[in-house]
């Protein structure tokens, strides 16, 4: 260890990787203006031009976060993120240039996350990056899952849902969801989800029976400060039907969705 690393024998604190993220552009105008947008504030990136480039780099490095836009050669955007969720849970941010509805639709049953339209402004990209990061990395405090000695529950969910027998675990007739171990089973099998479809399960577990509209849960799941678009809480929840059963979440029409306890 050098004499920069090691001071009075006490060592450096080490510093944080950086946060990677794989950039899958055809336009190179395009990839290297967001690669160079995102190296300035600080993360590592590395770029692919088609699809399966894409695919490639995907498996061949760790990267936190990807990137890809819609229309890829090779292979396009769409089956890259299905190649993708059958091996990862990785975040995946799409871009479409139009924002057109069916690649947006397209996108999101695919498996991403979220989606932007290009040209996206730098700050506009990153705020999405970092609250897809912040959902990836999501810990619920204590507090908000274990009561508080003397003063009664600290969450709904402790009151509203059947107490499992492993701490922080909430029973929803065969749904299990444990909100310490963020581990989700259905009929004691493990239910893969992605971190977007794990806070908003965890959103519909802390108030079952309540009904939940579009916007509180863009606001509260995908931290959207602005209106956002709600058809990324529909093709979620359609996702999440799929992994936990149809019949467990309910549509309250013009309203929003509530978790149906039995």
């Amino acid at each position: 260890m050098s004499v920069s690393e090691q001071v009075g024998g006490v060592s450096a604190p080490r510093v944080p990787d950086p946060v990677s993220v794989l950039v899958v552009e055809d336009d190179a105008a395009i990839r290297r203006a967001v690669q160079l947008s995102l190296e300035r504030y600080g993360y590592q990136v590395a770029v692919a031009e088609n699809g399966l480039d894409g695919l490639e780099a995907f498996r061949a490095g760790r990267h936190d976060l990807l990137i890809l836009d819609v229309m890829l050669p090779e292979l396009d955007g769409i089956g890259l993120c299905r190649r993708i969720r059958e091996e990862s849970l990785v975040p995946v941010l799409m871009m479409s240039a139009r924002g057109d509805a069916l690649d947006v639709v397209s996108g999101l049953e695919a498996g991403a996350d979220d989606y932007v339209v290009k040209p996206v402004d730098t700050p506009v990209l990153v705020a999405r990056i970092r609250t897809l990061l912040r959902r990836a990395t999501f810990r619920p405090a204590e507090s908000e899952t274990t009561p508080a000695r003397g003063t009664g529950p600290a969450h709904p969910a402790s009151v509203s849902a059947d107490a499992g027998t492993i701490p922080g675990e909430l029973v929803f007739g065969d749904l299990s969801v444990n909100t310490l171990g963020l581990e989700v089973r259905r009929d004691g099998r493990p239910v893969p989800l992605t971190p977007t479809e794990l806070r908003l399960l965890l959103e519909f577990a802390a108030a079952p029976g309540a009904v939940l509209d579009r916007r509180r849960l863009l606001r509260d799941v995908w931290d959207y400060g602005w209106e956002g678009d709600t058809r990324v809480v529909d093709l979620c929840v359609l996702r999440l039907r799929k992994k936990i059963g149809a019949e467990r979440i309910e549509t309250v029409r013009g309203f929003g969705y509530k978790l149906v306890r039995g």
